[in-house]
């Protein structure tokens, strides 16, 4: 019996409460019938206040090892600083939810994603479950959790992996694309959000890899040029999106209008900065302080071969600007927000920001609006199947490298609201999952039509960078 396990339930309000709620007292009443005692709070904490309280209780405690629910997505601060609390490495249990078309309601494994990121960076290691309380042989899967040793997927080892090795045609490819990144300009809008060490970049460092300067351009600005953008040119833009959208009538006109503002200032920022893509600090104050989401503009920037960021990721705007000049398309950048082993398919998403070039032809592109903030604009529509090439140049665990992967988008019903992508990774789901999290991967990958992981690896070697499979 393992005896005095610390829990702490992570959660966001600006997602399903109730559902969060019910999934949280499922994962206890499983603690529960596994014999297992736990101390802590058996309420979700949604902020630093109430889990510094927790964390009080914990240390009177003397908790030997600690297991955070991550009940929702959430930033990696917490995971960081409850690592410090475990004689034992730290436990991330995460919950698969339904793919019924509807909002994101937990998005938890991408919190996942983000905490075993950050606990790498940190030199911290967690072991991690990605499972539904109520799955079968649950109860054996917790206490197996709590017991095994932490994975240490290093690039060194992946690297090992046989793979063709790049062709003639790959290598003029990735070098044509190489020299393309040099002396360009990548556009920083605000600073990365609290707790995303998937975004936290050093500038020579940057400078170093791929000889790009980041211009640094504040929110404020943004927010600025948005608000004297011309009447004409705006009013132009939401009667284009009437055409192309469906259903954007029924959305708050103001925040629409917002919206193509907010699109007109980060085009002409990027232009005069000449900037060759754009990573953007995409929440909260684009609704907190201006009123109207940043997802629908970039996604017109992806569309315009303009990369976008979410989140303000520098490296994953370089890593798409690569993957456009590579395939001669645009690209995306996206979270993976679900993988099933049972249908061996995965989920790649974002609330609304791919470009519509990527939309299946069966399907109307749709106005959306952000379903945590409330606000449009949102395009809203699932992805056209074909084959995909999955890029990132990630820092995990603090050694910069390339990370490639490839697989078949699957027609299949919309996931979640947005923009989403169900995908049948070539080496198997399970295998992309362990890859992802035992790597300690950032939370954004790059994706862009095409089989393009010859040239990928090329550009890599071009980079100085060792080349890891995802799967």
């Amino acid at each position: 019996m393992i005896t005095a396990l610390g829990v702490i339930a992570l959660a966001r309000s600006t997602f399903d409460v109730p559902y969060a709620e019910a999934m949280a007292a499922q994962a206890f009443a499983v603690l529960d019938r596994a014999g297992i005692a736990t101390v802590g709070p058996r309420t979700l904490l949604f902020d630093a206040d109430a889990v510094r309280a927790a964390s009080a209780e914990l240390q009177r405690a003397g908790v030997g090892q600690l297991l955070i629910l991550q009940v929702t997505f959430t930033d990696a601060v917490t995971a960081v600083e409850l690592s410090e609390l475990s004689a034992k490495p730290l436990a991330i249990w995460a919950f698969p939810e339904p793919r019924t078309g509807g909002r994101l309601r937990l998005n938890s494994f991408c919190g996942l994603n983000l905490a075993l990121h950050a606990l790498g960076r940190a030199g911290r290691l967690a072991t991690y479950l990605y499972s539904a309380p109520d799955a079968k042989g649950i109860e054996a899967a917790v206490k197996a959790l709590l017991s095994a040793p932490p994975a240490q997927t290093l690039a060194k080892t992946a690297a090992s992996r046989a793979v063709d090795k790049p062709d003639a045609r790959d290598v003029a490819v990735a070098q044509a694309a190489v020299d393309t990144l040099r002396d360009t300009t990548i556009g920083l809008v605000g600073e990365h959000p609290a707790g995303f060490d998937t975004c936290r970049f050093d500038d020579a460092a940057l400078a170093s890899l791929a000889g790009v300067t980041v211009k640094r351009i504040g929110l404020s600005d943004v927010f600025a040029r948005a608000k004297a953008a011309d009447d004409v040119r705006v009013a132009g833009l939401v009667k284009t999106m009437a055409t192309t959208l469906a259903g954007i009538e029924g959305v708050d006109q103001d925040q629409l209008n917002k919206s193509m503002r907010v699109f007109t200032a980060l085009e002409g920022l990027a232009a005069d900065n000449k900037c060759s893509s754009m990573a953007v600090r995409c929440w909260p104050e684009m609704f907190t302080e201006y009123g109207c989401a940043a997802c629908g503009p970039m996604g017109m920037l992806n569309g315009q071969k303009i990369p976008a960021a979410c989140e303000a990721d520098v490296y994953g705007a370089l890593t798409a600007r690569l993957l456009q000049e590579i395939a001669g398309e645009p690209s995306w950048l996206v979270d993976i927000v679900d993988m099933d082993g049972a249908s061996d398919t995965g989920v790649l998403w974002h609330c609304g920001s791919a470009p519509l070039s990527m939309c299946d032809p069966t399907f109307q592109p749709e106005a959306q609006i952000h379903t945590n903030r409330r606000m449009p604009l949102l395009a809203q529509f699932p992805l056209k199947p074909g084959r995909i090439t999955i890029a990132r140049i990630s820092q995990s665990r603090n050694e910069t490298k390339m990370i490639v992967g490839s697989g078949d988008v699957v027609r299949a019903p919309m996931s979640y609201t947005g923009t989403s992508a169900v995908i049948r990774f070539d080496g198997g789901t399970d295998a992309a999952m362990r890859g992802l999290l035992d790597g300690a991967l950032e939370h954004h990958v790059a994706i862009v039509y095409g089989e393009h992981r010859g040239a990928v690896r090329a550009a890599g070697a071009k980079l100085g960078l060792p080349v890891v499979e995802l799967a």
